[in-house]
């Protein structure tokens, strides 16, 4: 299973308004598949236009490894030469920080990740969360 446009369309106008809520920097928001293919991407006004690599390496580090931005950002500190290897394999595209969720149905399979950048780690994770929760789905920050 994967994620549908339809619910990765619902997770980054979510994620969107959350940030528009909290008053937050303009977030970058990607969705990728359980293959880590991206399935929407948008960038607000005024986000750097760099965001989008930013975005999608924080959620492509979550799908590839089955491990959140949190998770991965830990194994960083403890090991880094793992992650030093890691990103070598996957051609320096993993951003192992917060604002990497990993998604997972209800039945809590992977089915993609969602990446958000703009404001802190922690304040894109938190966005991300208010996405995925509306969206039905399972977030792992």
């Amino acid at each position: 299973m994967s994620i549908s446009l339809r619910k990765a369309r619902v997770i980054i106008r979510k994620a969107l308004e959350k940030s528009e809520e909290m008053e937050l920097k303009p977030l970058s928001v990607v969705v990728l598949d359980a293959g880590g293919h991206v399935q929407a991407f948008e960038r607000e006004d005024g986000a750097a236009p760099g965001r989008f690599a930013i975005a999608h390496g924080k959620a492509y580090g979550s799908v590839m490894l089955g491990m959140a931005g949190t998770a991965q950002m830990a194994r960083a500190e403890a090991q880094a030469y793992f992650m030093a290897a890691v990103n070598g394999a996957y051609g320096g595209q993993v951003i192992p920080v917060p604002g990497g969720v990993l998604l997972r149905d209800q039945k809590g399979a992977v089915i993609g990740a969602v990446g958000v950048t703009g404001d802190t780690s922690e304040n894109d994770a938190t966005a991300a969360m208010a996405g995925i929760e509306a969206a039905g789905l399972i977030g792992e920050i």
